[in-house]
């Protein structure tokens, strides 16, 4: 853990030196706001067509810190990160309206859930009808249907059931 604090402290460093935002260095290589800070924070994996295109973006990044960020990272979070009030805020968000977005999921698309591995997120600022900033968060994620347990769909039981059929043929001959 302490190996990649000091590797995302690097790399805010790289980004900071940059001058540019997280939506520039987005428009630059073609991802989205939030998944240039994922990758800076090294809670999302640098693809190797995409690696030359944020070295342009940020020419600070050694080959060392794109050697990192190409590893599968460690996802994880500090519990502490709560008590920060936009995060706090944020879950207080999902935990407000969250059962009516599942409702919502539900109704629109059927029992099932809104992937976090096939995702996209993205933050926008915009101007509301009254002059004021708001805060656009955009989550999109492919839907993923809870399926029903078939025993025949069960790769592992078919095998196991053809294979104590073939044990028990041999066995009789």
């Amino acid at each position: 853990m302490e190996s990649k604090l000091r590797t995302v402290d690097a790399l805010q460093a790289v980004k900071r030196n940059s001058g540019k935002t997280y939506g520039q260095i987005a428009e630059e290589t073609g991802l989205t706001n939030v998944y240039v800070a994922q990758l800076l924070r090294r809670q999302a994996q640098l693809k190797p067509d995409t690696a030359p295109l944020l070295r342009e973006a940020l020419p600070e990044l050694s080959e060392d810190h794109l050697h990192e960020m190409m590893q599968p990272p460690l996802r994880s979070f500090d519990p502490r990160l709560i008590q920060e009030p936009t995060i706090y805020r944020l879950n207080e968000a999902v935990m407000h309206f969250g059962e009516s977005i599942k409702e919502i999921i539900n109704e629109e698309f059927g029992d099932g859930i809104m992937s976090a591995i096939d995702f996209y997120c993205s933050v926008d600022k915009i101007k509301g009808v009254d002059g004021k900033d708001r805060v656009v968060l955009t989550f999109d994620g492919k839907y993923l249907p809870h399926t029903e347990h078939r025993t025949e769909h069960m790769v592992s039981r078919t095998r196991k059931i053809k294979s104590q059929f073939h044990e028990s043929k041999k066995g009789s001959s």
